[in-house]
């Protein structure tokens, strides 16, 4: 089909068009029915485009611009309209179009490539809208095109090489979408561009050198992308660029020499790369520069430049040195704002800044400063913000600083400032800051500071100020901010301070206050932070507490406070709460689960009485519970269970009873559980193997039974394992070796039975203890305790081991302090052991060495015990045989004799015989006299494998010898 052919189908389609129009009634222009159908395509919630309608000339509608015979539509600027919905693609059927601005408005998809024919558009602005997907090539067909800002949107992909088609150009704006790829090296044939605006993207690459065919441009912004390399030197032959800002990229190399051939240059910003090297002293010849950011790069060397229009010098986070030279300011100077701070620079107060008379922002923080402050510093009579923190100025503040009546900001923590606050500071009406923290200031906070009605922020922490807080403070109706932590503060809270009511704020720890809290104190509504802790105060709480509603952080522990907690708990939104160290006495209020969001709750050493309440279990943030050494009663009660983010839940020194629940192990925060010094019995829950967190395990002084769960092994990451003083028995699980950090063991004074495992020796960890004493524990100490070299106390005491002290341990260099005693050790205590005390062996009746007797004289006195059993031995043969012969010659005799007498006497002899036989001879011949001995020794046993003596004997010890066991150990 040829030209003409296409040329007519055309026009018999405007004719068709034009005859529906008519035929329907309507007296519009093919561009007005166009028009309509668009907004019939939008949601207008504004209703901006009521007039457009049939019954109105096209030109007179909202938005519309109409050629100068007023029959062609030439503009449509619908910009911060409120429109929704998609750019229509009929938009090309207004092909007079010229100017089409749809910006700052909620469109969404994506540029139609439609926009592409309308060969007339010198403008298109579709910026700040919901745009998506890549840039139409269409775009680029567009010849007659000036000004394309199509930023502030959702668009993605790469910028097309085709751009480079658009040579009449002049704005082109893609700023602040999700553009990825690199800058085209097409974009350097725009040379009639004068603004090119790529800043926050997701640009990569290198900046093409060919940037230098723009000749043109003046403004070239391409921060927050990921560019990388050098700046192009070909960026020095833009002569007419005013304004050039690549911050915050990965730009790295040398600040071009070139760039200070741009004689126009009024705004250089190079932020946030990666630049090293020194700046160019050729930066002189910047005349027209007013704004130079160099910082956050690797920039070095000394600061030698001076630009006489400068009003902006920002030099931060570099390693710049030296000091800043004596020409810096001249007379004339413009310097409002210099920033160079975080560097390394060095010297006294740089004077020759007090020439810079328009100076209103100076930041020397962060370097090396040192020396007083001058006297005349008022000369800067302009400055609102003085930052000279983090260095090492001394000396007390001038008094003069009173003069600086604009002064809005000072910043002079961390350094070693000295003496009084001088009372002309009084005179700052606009003063809004002041940070003197962490410096060596003194005496008394002067009542003038109350006249800096302005205040906001107050911060004097770390000082060694004295005297009372202010009287008058209430002045200050601004105060926001109140810290005056860790001074020498006395006497108590000025009443007044509860009309400071715009008080967020107040840090009052650390010091030497007293009184109680005055009422007024519940005038601060807008309270959301306090910190009374290491003071003196005392007394109950006002119920006036109980309308500071915003309050999130309370921390008033180690005072005098007593009476009820409850005035604190008006507010919903605590996060952190700690009382510890206080009188307070009564039950826990169930009120404190309203605030659903606490995460530290610290009520530990007080008189608090009643059950844990159950209503907690609404505390699912819950991290730190300290509840300890206070006079609570009852079980654990189940609702914890619910409060799954614990990690540290202490209970320690109450009077709570019940079982271990086995719920804990449900805990898997938990870094620190501590049930000690209750009441508690039954087993230890097997469910606890599941705190793999757990740091410290504290059960001791209570009641448990049975054995220790093999699932010990689990908690790896075990620091503190503390089971002493139960009723504990079994062996001791080898698991336990699978604790690889613990560095603390105490399992002492329970009934654990067998012998030492040897896997113990695998605990190399182990440092403050390894107490095992107290126990029935039997066989020999193993040598791989040995393999413990950073124990400093070791405890065996009171148990049934036996052999010898294993030679390994001498390799314990660690260790301070040892106790073997009251076992059945023996053999040689090793020579190294010698330092030790005598109580460290003593109760081994076989042990010897120092510091016990010696083992040659154990020996010898051995060998005299045998010597005089043998002599005792012979003399009772020699007595025994002795008393036989004797007995036989007796009998000998009486034979004779009898037979001498059976004669003369028979009838006598005779019965006189018979007694005898049976008085005597019978006693002897059954052995009745023997038996009875026997028997009499029989009544009084020593058997040593008496088990029940045997723990009835241990169990006595670990009664007597209590006290000793807590000096040793």
């Amino acid at each position: 089909m040829g030209s003409t052919q296409m040329s007519h189908l055309i026009l018999l389609f405007l004719a068709v068009v034009n005859f529906s129009a008519a035929a329907s009634g309507r007296n519009e222009s093919v561009e007005s029915y166009w028009l309509l159908k668009i907004k019939s395509e939008l949601v207008d919630p504004l209703g901006v485009l009521e007039s457009w309608s049939s019954g109105a000339e096209v030109c007179s509608w909202h938005g519309i611009t109409c050629s100068d015979d007023q029959t062609h539509v030439v503009g449509l600027n619908l910009s911060s309209s409120g429109l929704l919905g998609l750019i229509s693609r009929k938009l090309w059927r207004v092909s007079s179009l010229e100017v089409l601005d749809l910006s700052s408005n909620y469109f969404t998809g994506s540029i139609p490539s439609e926009l592409g024919l309308l060969q007339n558009l010198r403008v298109l602005l579709l910026y700040s809208n919901a745009l998506s997907g890549r840039i139409p090539e269409g775009l680029c067909s567009l010849k007659k095109l000036q000004v394309l800002r199509i930023g502030d949107n959702l668009l993605s992909g790469e910028i097309t090489r085709s751009i480079g088609n658009l040579t009449d150009l002049r704005v082109l704006g893609l700023a602040f979408c999700q553009l990825n790829g690199s800058i085209p090296f097409e974009i350097g044939k725009l040379k009639h561009l004068v603004s090119l605006d790529l800043e926050e993207n997701g640009l990569t690459g290198l900046i093409p050198d060919e940037i230098h065919g723009c000749v043109e441009l003046e403004n070239f912004a391409a921060s927050n992308n990921k560019l990388q390399g050098d700046i192009p030197a070909s960026i020095g032959k833009l002569t007419s660029l005013q304004i050039l800002n690549l911050a915050n990229n990965s730009l790295s190399g040398l600040v071009p020499v070139e760039l200070s051939h741009l004689s126009n240059l009024r705004y250089l910003n190079l932020l946030g790369n990666r630049l090293s090297g020194q700046i160019p002293v050729e930066f002189d010849q910047l005349f027209q520069l007013e704004k130079l950011d160099l910082s956050v790069n690797n920039l070095s060397g000394p600061i030698s430049f001076r630009l006489r229009n400068l009003r902006t010098l920002v030099l931060s986070r570099n390693d710049f040195t030296g000091s800043i030279p004596s020409n810096f300011c001249l007379r004339n100077s413009n310097l409002q704002q210099l920033f160079l701070n975080q560097n390394n620079l060095s010297g006294k107060f740089p004077l020759q800044l007090l020439n810079c008379l328009s100076l209103q922002q100076l930041d020397l923080s962060d370097n090396n400063f040192e020396g007083e402050l001058p006297s005349d510093i008022d000369k800067l009579e302009k400055l609102t913000d003085l930052k000279l923190n983090n260095n090492s100025f001394n000396g007390k503040l001038p008094p003069e600083i009173g003069n600086l009546s604009n002064l809005a900001n000072i910043y002079l923590f961390d350094n070693m400032i000295t003496g009084k606050l001088p009372p002309e500071i009084g005179k700052l009406q606009r003063l809004k800051s002041i940070y003197l923290y962490d410096n060596q200031l003194s005496g008394e906070i002067p009542r003038e500071l109350t006249n800096c009605t302005s205040l906001t922020e107050i911060d004097f922490f770390g000082n060694h100020l004295n005297g009372s807080i202010p009287p008058s403070i209430g002045k200050l109706k601004n105060l926001i901010v109140l810290q005056l932590r860790q001074n020498d503060l006395s006497g108590s809270i000025p009443p007044s301070l509860g009309y400071c009511r715009k008080l967020q704020t107040i840090a009052l720890a650390d010091n030497k206050l007293s009184g109680k809290l005055p009422p007024t104190f519940g005038f601060l509504s807008q309270l959301s932070k306090v910190t009374l802790y290491n003071n003196s105060f005392q007394g109950p709480f006002s119920t006036s507490l109980f309308l500071l509603k915003n309050l999130r952080i309370i921390n008033f522990s180690h005072n005098r406070f007593s009476g009820s907690i409850f005035p604190l708990l008006g507010s919903h939104s605590l996060t952190a709460l700690d009382l510890t160290n206080n009188s307070f006495s009564g039950s826990i209020p169930a009120r404190l689960a309203i605030s659903i969001n606490l995460t530290r709750l610290r009520l530990a050493n007080n008189y608090l009485t009643g059950n844990i309440p159950d209503e907690f279990g609404k505390l699912t943030e819950l991290k730190f519970l300290d509840l300890s050494y206070n006079n609570l009663t009852g079980d654990i009660v189940p609702q914890l269970s619910n409060c799954q983010k614990l990690e540290h839940f202490l209970v320690n020194n109450n009077h709570l009873t019940g079982a271990l629940p086995s719920w804990l192990g449900s805990l898997e925060e938990l870094g620190e559980l501590d049930l000690s010094s209750n009441k508690f019995h039954g087993e230890i829950p097997a469910q606890l193997g599941n705190c793999s967190r757990l740091l410290k395990l504290s059960l001791h002084n209570n009641n448990l039974t049975g054995r220790i769960p093999q699932e010990i092994g689990n908690l790896t990451s075990l620091n503190v394992l503390n089971l002493q003083r139960n009723n504990l028995s079994g062996f001791i699980p080898p698991t336990i070796q699978e604790c690889k950090k613990l560095f603390e063991l105490r399992l002492s004074e329970n009934f654990f039975t067998g012998s030492i495992p040897p896997e113990l020796g695998r605990l190399t960890e182990l440092q403050v203890v390894m107490d095992l004493s107290k126990n029935l524990l039997t066989g020999e100490i193993p040598s791989s305790l040995g393999n413990l070299m950073k124990l400093e106390r070791l405890n065996l005491s009171f148990n049934n081991l036996q052999k010898n002290i294993p030679f390994s341990l001498t390799k314990l260099k660690s260790l301070h302090m040892l106790d073997l005693s009251n076992n059945e050790l023996e053999g040689e205590v090793p020579s190294t052991f010698s330092g030790f005390p005598l109580s460290s062996f003593m109760g081994n009746k076989e042990l010897c060495g120092p510091p016990l007797v010696q083992c040659s004289l154990s020996r010898n006195q051995d060998k005299n015990r045998l010597s005089n059993a043998a002599v005792v031995g012979i003399i009772v043969a020699i007595v025994s045989t002795s008393t036989v012969i004797c007995l036989v010659m007796v009998y000998i005799m009486v034979r004779i004799w009898w037979n001498w007498r059976r004669v003369w006497v028979l009838r006598l002899d005779e019965q006189r015989r018979e007694e005898e036989k049976w008085v005597y001879g019978e006693k002897t011949r059954n052995g009745e006299y023997w038996k009875v001995n026997n028997s009499m020794a029989l009544g009084c046993p020593q058997d040593n494998n008496n088990k029940h003596d045997s723990k009835t004997c241990i169990f006595q010890c670990k009664m007597d010898t209590g006290s000793t066991e807590k000096t040793m150990v």
